[in-house]
């Protein structure tokens, strides 16, 4: 008889690519991963998973099947926080998935106030880019999201617009000016995001009738920091979650402002959890 158990353990090798991953993320061992999995697919009467050199991949029917079993563990997951919330109580877990720039800064503090206020709720916070996120909210891998406007198909609520400013190196020629021209900039070798505001600095790049020279790209901030710093090029970056001290590099404001527009995130407020509607409600009033 199929069991919920299994279809969690599906749910964790699918995520994190294989049975060894797994069991290390739900503190199981890797032969009761196994079993539950064999188990599974007896139960199902097909094969879930392919074993590879790299991991472990789905086939066809574990697409399937783990589809089905992420809709089947949120309706399951919901009824103790929908029965509390009849209550008027929110209570349970909630999934909250961050920008790595909006988590220190915008969402971390937030968390403080909404646990002080809903005790009994506890958050799980992932940390990716804008396609993740949007990908764990439609998967229901997350509740709630920090997302960048627009976000087609989503209930939003503004968290804020984030400047955009140019990253020099320190010694450049233009590093002491006192606002960049966009078209100089683009001029330079660029070290370009690939992360979620890529799109919007190239708007702005477009906008202010100019295109980059892109000579390299790069996910992590402090990865792009670390290029400008060594002389490989110059940057567009947000102003949300630079350090303190940069170092090397130097930022100035340009002359044709780009900014990102930051938001919470649910797939649909009608459906969503009591906890991801509790702390949209704490955005709007914090």
């Amino acid at each position: 008889m199929m069991q919920l158990s299994h279809l969690r353990v599906l749910l964790a090798v699918a995520e994190h690519g294989g049975f060894t991953a797994a069991a290390e993320r739900t503190g199981m061992s890797q032969p009761h991963v196994s079993r539950s999995i064999a188990a599974l697919e007896a139960d199902l009467g097909a094969a879930l998973l392919v074993r590879r050199r790299e991991g472990v991949a789905l086939t066809e029917a574990g697409q399937r099947a783990v589809s089905r079993a992420r809709e089947t563990i949120r309706h399951f997951d919901l009824i103790r926080p929908d029965v509390a919330a009849a209550a008027g109580q929110v209570a349970g877990p909630l999934r909250l998935a961050s920008l790595p720039s909006a988590t220190g800064t915008l969402i971390a503090p937030r968390l403080r106030t909404f646990g002080d206020r809903y005790p009994q709720v506890g958050v799980r916070l992932l940390e990716g880019y804008s396609p993740e996120i949007r990908a764990w909210l439609e998967n229901g891998a997350a509740e709630i999201g920090v997302v960048i406007l627009p976000e087609p198909g989503m209930h939003t609520v503004p968290l804020t617009a984030d400047r955009m400013v140019a990253l020099l190196p320190r010694g450049h020629a233009l590093a002491s000016a006192e606002t960049v021209a966009v078209r100089e900039l683009a001029r330079e070798p660029f070290v370009l995001t690939t992360g979620g505001c890529r799109p919007v600095i190239l708007d702005g790049v477009r906008r202010a009738g100019a295109a980059l020279d892109v000579a390299y790209e790069a996910g992590e901030l402090s990865t792009i920091i670390a290029m400008v710093g060594t002389g490989l090029g110059v940057s567009i970056v947000p102003t949300l979650g630079l350090p303190a001290d940069l170092g090397d590099v130097v930022t100035r404001p340009l002359d044709a402002p780009i900014s990102r527009h930051l938001a919470l995130a649910v797939p649909s407020l009608d459906t969503c959890a009591p906890a991801a509607r509790a702390f949209l409600d704490h955005i709007l009033v914090s």
